[in-house]
């Protein structure tokens, strides 16, 4: 039958008492079951629910539209109604003790559920993580109609780090049969930032006039 509603202390209470020795709604993972329940609640459990509160604080945390298994209807979860009257919730303890509870079977269930966390955990560990780039389009301009913008663009494409990639170019017309060279690269974000392009590139004074930033997208 659930929980009840868990907007209610009725069905608070009842969401506490049943994590009271579990860390998840469904096994010892969490899963869009902690998905469903955690939605149906209207914030944090009061401190007075403590059992509830630590799960609600670890869910939250969690990406939860990324949880493995399937949404049910909150109905589905919690104390099971099958074979039981209205009153059977308020005689848990009993319940239980009908399947048995002896303390190997409780030492093989802990174990079971810590072994499945730790590997839960590990795996998550291991996700690499995202590297954030983005592509630079830069208008470098040479000194006058005489400079060699093919000596320009090898100069330009000289400057090197880890993290940079040069990429495809043109000769953009300015005037008076003066070319600007258009340039484009992919940078990652935490290695190339454009203070060092501008300042590397201007290095080579014989053929930059001077530099800038045309276009900077997140890719």
């Amino acid at each position: 039958m659930g929980f009840g509603d868990l907007k209610a202390d009725s069905g608070l209470k009842a969401l506490n008492d049943f994590l009271a020795d579990r860390s998840y709604i469904e096994g010892y993972t969490a899963s869009q079951a902690d998905n469903v329940v955690f939605n149906a609640l209207s914030g944090a459990p009061p401190a007075k629910f403590p059992h509830a509160l630590r799960w609600y604080n670890h869910i939250k945390s969690l990406d939860r539209n990324a949880l493995p298994g399937v949404k049910k209807d909150i109905g589905a979860y919690g104390v099971s109604s099958a074979g039981a009257s209205g009153d059977a919730a308020a005689n848990d303890d009993e319940d239980f003790d009908l399947f048995g509870s002896d303390d190997e079977d409780e030492q093989e269930a802990e174990a079971k559920k810590q072994a499945a966390l730790k590997a839960y955990h590990e795996k998550k560990a291991k996700k690499p993580a995202l590297i954030a780039k983005s592509n630079i389009i830069m208008e470098v301009k040479p000194w006058d109609d005489e400079t060699d913008m093919k000596e320009l663009e090898k100069s330009v494409r000289s400057v090197a780090a880890d993290g940079l990639v040069w990429g495809a170019s043109k000769l953009v017309p300015v005037g008076y049969g003066i070319n600007k060279l258009q340039i484009s690269c992919v940078v990652e974000d935490d290695k190339v930032g454009t203070d060092f392009l501008e300042e590397e590139i201007t290095k080579f004074e014989d053929f930059v006039q001077s530099v800038d930033i045309l276009a900077f997208n997140k890719v």
